[in-house]
Parts: structure tokens; sequence; C-alpha cells
């Protein structure tokens, strides 16, 4: 129990700085983040949806509706449909209630013809933008700005909500719709679950959620997410065929889809990642079921699309990622500390175990002495991928790295700092999820790694680099958005993007929260 031991302290301190980032009074001497953080306030409710716009949230701007203009909404088959039916003729209008059309789930995502919004009974909080149904680790981060600006009741909803879909959809889902069924998104459920704790002081909360705790954790520690050549777990969807959402809404400037760009680029170019025909049939000139396979896992770690995992995500489920198991690590040590605040010593115990176990290979398999940073394990090849990617800060927020590995990390800080925060990667792959973009969640991690072992110099440049960013695009466009070119400094992403959609969403849920915890960061 030596690594707990040393780490305990940190773990203290790691939830401190979440508490303070939450209750600390935002600076009103700046006048650009005084008119964001007021933008942020409004933004909230312009985001939430409830029982009375559940016509709205139905609408899914990458989708249809039925032939009727009606949207689809779907309702767990352990849900009594009458009793609902009713329920919502009561809370919403007569003219939006006819607008949607409520159908009891099948038992297999497979037997799905027409998709549709998977039902919540309670309010939440959408991205924006094309984003307009509750994201799985979006939550957090949207939970984590509601209750920096006091809307605790509506935070508690999201994570009513996340508790609800593990029992009755069986994962916290990437979104509540049906084309999502097949995956979840990195776990964040823990902390969410303290986060309300901690602004409620309810132990009958926890207690209540525990059921939901085990279950979460058994989905991403048994197969096909366990790879038990390590014990460690990977992204791992399990539906098959091209994923619905990239068909119906992914495409360029030219109205070629995703899937179509890629079998080109395959076609005119060489891959030096991996055996290109794994992925590409070209006599027929096309995608097999591994690419596809592979795809949606992909988009299951949420980092979509993102050459991390080779070209394209063709060899995803090859990977144990870093940020995965850095997360389930937080995932064992925040449920060791849960069973301590209910005086459940013994399976406290349990759950230290189980997270010594977890840093132990993660620190083995995963951390490049050489290179300084953590990266993906292959665990088919035996080695990892040296990809640079933010995520080799997970293990700093956490806090499984060690003093020195942290100071190696920080060492090589410049590999990723811009003008305008941290890019996602080294590469310039054509995906969102690499230079020259900065994404919120990633800033903020990284910046609390930072903070956790003692940089706070560079913690607060790094914020600094970025909130001024996001003000100075406000300024110029007046929202907030999605993802940020941090190299250039600009808005428009169309001309670094290739693959995936090209647009950057207004909104936005994770931005909004981040920004406000990084400015208020800076003065800690």
């Amino acid at each position: 129990m030596v690594l707990l031991a040393r780490i305990a302290p940190l773990v203290r301190v790691s939830t401190l700085l979440f508490a303070m980032a939450l209750n600390a009074p935002t600076s009103s001497s700046n006048p650009a983040a005084v008119a964001v953080t007021a933008y942020v306030k409004r933004t909230w409710q312009t985001l939430t949806r409830s029982h009375q716009n559940l016509a709205a949230a139905a609408v899914d701007p990458k989708s249809h509706p039925l032939p009727d203009g009606r949207w689809p909404v779907y309702v767990a088959p352990d849900e009594d449909i009458g009793r609902l039916k009713s329920r919502l003729r009561a809370e919403m209008s007569p003219a939006d209630f006819d607008r949607i059309f409520l159908k009891p789930l099948p038992q297999e995502p497979g037997a799905i013809r027409v998709h549709g919004l998977l039902y919540l009974p309670r309010p939440y909080v959408v991205p924006g933008g094309r984003f307009n149904e509750m994201y799985g680790w979006d939550s957090f981060f949207i939970e984590m700005g509601l209750l920096h600006d006091g809307e605790v009741a509506l935070a508690r909803d999201m994570t009513e909500n996340v508790l609800y879909e593990i029992r009755h959809y069986g994962k916290i889902l990437n979104a509540n719709r049906t084309y999502y069924l097949t995956r979840s998104q990195p776990p964040f459920l823990t902390e969410m679950l303290l986060a309300i704790y901690r602004n409620t002081g309810d132990r009958a909360y926890l207690s209540n959620s525990l059921d939901a705790i085990e279950k979460c954790y058994r989905f991403w520690t048994t197969e096909p997410h366990l790879t038990p050549e390590t014990g460690l777990s990977r992204y791992f969807d399990t539906g098959e065929g091209p994923a619905p959402e990239v068909v119906a809404s992914e495409v360029d400037k030219k109205g070629r889809p995703d899937y179509e760009l890629i079998r080109q680029y395959y076609r005119s170019h060489k891959i030096r990642d991996y055996d290109v025909r794994r992925f590409y049939d070209a006599a027929k000139d096309q995608l097999t079921p591994l690419f596809y396979e592979n795809d949606r896992s992909m988009r299951e770690s949420g980092f979509d699309p993102s050459s991390r995992f080779g070209q394209f995500g063709a060899e995803t489920i090859n990977y144990d990622p870093v940020c995965l198991n850095s997360l389930l690590y937080l995932m064992e040590t925040q449920s060791a500390e849960i069973m301590d605040i209910l005086k459940q010593k013994q399976r406290a115990e349990e759950w230290r175990r189980r997270a010594e176990d977890r840093a132990r290979l993660v620190n083995q398999l995963m951390w490049d002495p050489k290179e300084g940073l953590y990266f993906d394990y292959d665990f088919l090849n035996r080695r990892v991928r040296r990809y640079p990617f933010l995520t080799t800060f997970y293990p700093l927020w956490v806090g499984l790295a060690s003093e020195e590995q942290a100071a190696r990390v920080m060492s090589r800080l410049a590999l990723f700092e811009r003008s305008g925060g941290l890019q996602t990667s080294t590469h310039r792959s054509g995906d969102q999820w690499d230079a020259p973009f900065g994404w919120a969640p990633l800033e903020w991690i990284a910046v609390q790694g930072m903070r956790r072992y003692g940089y706070a110099a560079e913690a607060d440049r790094v914020s600094k680099r970025f909130t001024t960013l996001v003000e100075d695009l406000f300024q110029k466009h007046g929202t907030i958005l999605e993802k940020y070119d941090v190299v250039n400094r600009n808005r428009d992403p169309a001309g670094e993007l290739r693959f995936g959609y090209t647009t950057d969403e207004a909104g936005f849920g994770w931005t909004n929260a981040v920004y406000t915890a990084l400015l208020d960061g800076e003065r800690m």
C-alpha cells in the first residue's frame, strides 16, 4: 500500500482544488471576463432540456423525423409507458406533445429502424450546437459549471439522469439517443457523485448510488472492455457497421460523407501505421467490418476523430488507453472514499487494492522514461504508441504519477503549450482531436494535474492563455465554442479539418464550465 499512502495527501489536495474552483468568486476587474461569465450563467438555462420542452429535446440535427414530422422518444422496457404518457400530457403543451411519438425501446438495439431520443426523467443540460442531447463525459464538466454558478438542483438532476441511464439502459451512454446504446464514454461517475455530496452533505444519496457504481465499474472491467492480457481496460463499442450519426451528419463542405473521405484517403495514400488491408478492401473500395468496429470504439473514447490510435483510430480496440485507465483508477480511489464516508471499511480497502494494482500496471506499461510521457499501450504488440497527446496529464490529475514522473511530464510541456493554451497533440492529422486544436476538458485536466504536483506558475500561465483566447473570440463572435485553434487563435476550423464534422459548435457546455473554473484557478 506504499503508493496509495504516498498519494493520499494529493487526493485531498485535488478535492480541495475542485471545491475552491467551484466556489471562488469570479473577478470583476476584467470586463471581458465579466461578459463571458454572464453569458455562461445565462446559457445554462438556454441549454436545459426537460419534460416541458421535450419536443425541442427530441429534435435531432444529426438525424431525421418520422414521415409525419414527429420525433420518436424511446422509453425503457421497465418503465410504464402509459403512466409516462399521462404525465407528459400534463406537463407539455398539446402542440408540443403532438410533435413527439413515445415508443417502447426494443430489447435489442439492432432492432431499431428509426432512431430517436432516449427518455430521461430529470432536466439536463445539452452541450449546444448540433449536440441536442445529454452526453456522457460532457455531463461531468457541465455539472462542475452548474455547481460553480449555484445551480445545485440542476447539477443533481444531471447526476440522477446518469444513474438512471446505468440502471435502465445498462451504462452511462455516449448520449441519450438510440444510436448510442452500444457504447459509453469516459467514466466520471464517482467525480459527479462526490461533487453533489460535497455540496449537499447527503450521505443517503451516496448510499443509494452504490448499485450504479458497481454496475458502471463492471461495464469497464469485464470483457470486452477488459483486456485479459494486461488486466487493464480499453474502449469497445459493441455495435456493427457505420456509426449512424456519422452517416447522417458528418459531411464536408462539398457534401462528401466522412467515410467516403476516408476511403478516398486509403486509395491515394500509403499508411505506415498498420496493414491497411485489414481496414480497407481496395478491390471493392469498401471499409471493412473491422474498420467500423474500431471507428465506433474510437468514438466511445470521446476523442472522435483522432489518429491517436492509428490513422483514423483504426486500431482503437488494440489499445489500453492511459486516459481510461487513469479514470478507472480515480473511480477506484473515489469509491474507497465513498465507502469511508459510509463507514464501510472492508469495502473501502477492497477498492484501494484495486486502485493500487491499476496504478502499478499503468506505470509499468504506459510510462515511457525515455520520452518522459505517458502513452497508450498496444497490448497486441506489447509496446506503447509514441504519439504525444494531452492525456499524458491524466496520471498527474488523478495522482498516480510519482513526483519524478510529474517533473518529467512538465519538462515536456513545450510540446503542447501554444499561445492559446495547450494543443491536444503534436500531430496535424486533419482530425479535430489533434493539433492545432485545444479542448476545454483537456485544458482543465492538465492544469489541475499541474496544480496537484505544485506547478502553480505553469498552471496559471496555461489557464490565462486559454481563458484570454475564449474571451477574445467571444468579443468577436458573441458565443463560446466547442473547441479552439490554440495555435492560430481563430474561430474557423475548416482550413485545418479534413475528417469528421468541420464546424465549431457554439454553446458550449463544457467550455462554459472550464472557463469559469480556470478563471478562478488563476487566483489560487
